[in-house]
């Protein structure tokens, strides 16, 4: 298997799998979880959280892998990250995350991405990674500065017939 479950100081990063469905429901269901995500609504059943679980168990080769965050100490599931539109031949890879909103503020995000992005330099060959961030979201924007990312362009993204303007990050990796 190429994604490989991953390991930080505190945390695991494990494959999603079936046995999550009720997180991911839970993760996104939640208002304040969803509140910046401007390409899906809200989950609204359970049977909704098989879809996201099965987009993320294609078969590999993939463009796409979402880790579950747990905290080692307890097993508790946090949040969610990972890549999207990864582009093998032009070596990029846009990412995302997300967090419960009692875990913010204490560097679990932080030290989960950082993780994976060393895992797409070592592994996915990758050179550059992307984020797409609302504008308002300056939790958001604050996280992928700490980590090295720069702002490349601003363009709007299309969500129920609305605009809603974002901001798009860049990391370069050194190969």
């Amino acid at each position: 298997m190429f994604f490989t479950n991953l390991e930080t100081e505190r945390l695991l990063l494990k494959n999603i799998n079936q046995s999550d469905r009720e997180f991911i429901f839970r993760q996104f269901s939640d208002k304040v979880v969803t509140k910046y995500l401007y390409d899906e609504e809200p989950l609204t059943d359970v049977n909704e959280a098989d879809g996201i679980i099965s987009f993320y168990l294609q078969p590999e080769p993939r463009a796409q892998h979402r880790w579950i965050i747990q905290r080692k100490t307890d097993g508790l599931r946090m949040g969610t990250c990972g890549f999207h539109c990864w582009n093998s031949k032009d070596r990029k890879v846009e990412i995302g995350y997300d967090l419960k909103e009692e875990f913010w503020g204490n560097g679990y995000m932080h030290e989960a991405l950082k993780k994976i992005i060393g895992f797409a330099k070592l592994r996915m060959n990758i050179t550059e990674i992307l984020a797409c961030i609302y504008i308002e979201n300056q939790k958001s924007i604050n996280l992928v500065s700490r980590l090295g990312f720069v702002k490349v362009a601003t363009r709007n993204e299309v969500f129920r017939g609305k605009e809603y303007l974002h901001n798009i990050y860049s990391l370069n990796i050194k190969s």
